[in-house]
């Protein structure tokens, strides 16, 4: 099992204001949720909305040319984009409305699926694929070079390694919906319309049109599964019109949308809401809400969810807000309680869920090049990093972000913590006292000053001798070395390891290593890189 370390005994990082550009969002409707703090929006050098804690803002896609959306410090707040549909029958001005307190953790599960590949357990995959495949229908093509034609041909495509090619690829996974032509998504993603057509057929072996005809198709058979009619369905998934969904649903299945729901109704397993299709048709729901037509109820309880059994070409971490979950690792469970932040490493194919009435959320990616944490690990977090963790995930995810956003200081923070959590491996005192000290020591271990200031009595100091063999100064000495240790094994530059367990200067530190482990920093590191190869 990975290890577990209570993080929250210190204060979180202040959290900075951000700011979302219009270049910076998606071409639809915006739904702004402010949960902690104060934002401001504001259209075309209009008068400014100013929103504060608890408080939402409609925003149309239409009607304006530049958009400002700004957060004060110490603000939380989540840019939600709704299914492309909903501006069809949303608001269609700049609206504030207020957030009945039962929706928002609503609010953040769809944030979630918005920018995850969860989908729901509440159908069966099973009976999806056996109906697809009876007699008489048509044969899925494959939809991933290699694949062969017994996988589930109603999953999203494979998707394109190239980095603007995948971040298109997200988008249209998360809202097929999306209507721009390949030029239009190649300008967001500052590419060129045939390099992106060239990365998805070098990635996926698909042109981009097909490609996206896929995705739209296997979101198609998710809406149907969920009981959603046919012109319902059609908006939701992209296409103009009912004829154009059947056409293009019976082309890749052989039978058509009305067949395959009528069918699929009358098998048992079958039934039950997928988590987006969930939140889709709560949304009618939360227009209503901000067209203060009524008070709705909050929404029901989350399904259980789960991703595909799949293989991340980047390093994922992602924190369980509420609830509980798990990680899948072959014959391995990884089990994800309330505040555990997730360490998945890339090359692991794996299966992350969630049961019923829980949220997680994306904290950050790594290239394998930036860390070498090659294992599961798990740090635990305490509720007072709820706010900054929810910041670090809308940064990581959406364009609202700091101006000088680093996508690498949650990473930081949480090697800090697990070489922190390896720390306790030098040997602890047992007097109570003194391992309070010690603890204090593993909090502060970035302070050049260290526990200097503590007033540490003879008793203690005796007890460090007595029960770890070592005087205080020396059991810190240990503890800050086998924490600079896993820092530079996982890839942090030997500088900023150096200023992580409290020195000022890197020659310094580098003495103080070279007296520890017997190799400078870089010679350690160069040889753990080797030993990873």
């Amino acid at each position: 099992m990975p290890s577990s370390f209570a993080a929250g005994a210190g204060d979180p990082p202040p959290i900075p204001g951000a700011r979302l550009r219009s270049a910076d969002a998606p071409v639809r409707p915006l739904l702004l949720w402010v949960r902690t703090g104060a934002a401001h929006v504001r259209l075309d050098g209009g008068p400014v909305l100013h929103l504060k804690a608890g408080e939402g803002a409609w925003i149309p896609a239409d009607g304006w040319a530049e958009r400002a959306i700004t957060t004060e410090p110490g603000t939380v707040a989540f840019p939600l984009w709704p299914h492309a549909s909903v501006g069809a029958w949303g608001l269609s001005e700049l609206t504030r409305f207020d957030v009945p307190s039962g929706w928002q953790d609503w609010l953040i599960q769809l944030f979630n699926l918005q920018v995850t590949p969860f989908s729901g357990r509440g159908y069966s995959p099973e009976v999806i694929e056996e109906l697809l495949r009876r007699p008489g229908s048509r044969s899925p093509a494959p939809v991933e070079v290699g694949r062969n034609s017994s996988s589930e041909g109603f999953a999203s495509p494979a998707m394109p390694r190239a980095r603007g090619a995948r971040a298109v690829a997200e988008e249209l996974i998360r809202d097929p919906a999306l209507d721009l032509t390949v030029e239009q998504w190649a300008s967001r993603v500052l590419s060129s319309a045939r390099t992106l057509r060239r990365d998805f057929l070098a990635d996926t072996g698909l042109t981009f049109e097909r490609w996206r005809l896929l995705c739209r198709l296997g979101a198609a058979v998710k809406f149907l599964a969920a009981g959603y009619d046919m012109d319902q369905v059609a908006a939701r998934v992209g296409f103009a019109s009912r004829n154009g969904l059947t056409r293009a649903f019976k082309g890749r299945f052989g039978l058509t949308p009305h067949e395959f729901g009528r069918e699929l109704s009358a098998r048992p397993g079958a039934g039950g809401l997928t988590q987006r299709a969930a939140a889709a048709r709560q949304t009618g729901d939360l227009i209503r809400m901000m067209r203060k037509m009524d008070a709705p109820a909050a929404p029901e309880m989350l399904p259980a969810a789960s991703t595909p059994s799949h293989t991340n070409d980047i390093h994922v971490l992602s924190w369980m807000y509420r609830g509980s979950g798990y990680l899948d690792i072959g014959d391995q469970r990884y089990e994800r309680e309330r505040g555990v932040a997730t360490w998945i490493p890339a090359g692991m194919e794996h299966v992350t869920g969630l049961r019923e009435n829980s949220v997680s959320l994306p904290l950050g990616n790594a290239s394998t090049g930036d860390l070498q944490l090659t294992v599961p690990l798990q740090v635990r977090f305490s509720p007072a990093w709820d706010d900054y963790l929810m910041f670090c995930s809308i940064s990581a995810r959406s364009g609202l972000r700091p101006d000088d956003h680093n996508p690498h200081r949650i990473l930081d923070l949480f090697a800090e913590q697990v070489a922190a959590q390896r720390a306790l491996s030098v040997p602890m005192p047992t007097n109570p006292r003194a391992r309070a000290v010690a603890m204090e020591c593993l909090r502060r271990i970035g302070e050049p000053g260290g526990t200097h200031d503590l007033d540490v009595r003879a008793e203690i100091h005796r007890a460090f001798r007595d029960e770890t063999g070592m005087t205080l100064g020396r059991w810190r000495y240990a503890a800050r070395m086998r924490i600079a240790r896993d820092l530079l094994a996982g890839g942090a530059p030997p500088s900023a390891v150096a200023r992580r367990v409290g020195y000022a200067h890197l020659p310094t530190f580098s003495a103080a290593f070279s007296r520890f482990h017997g190799l400078s920093p870089r010679d350690y590191q160069q040889r753990e890189s080797e030993r990873n190869q």
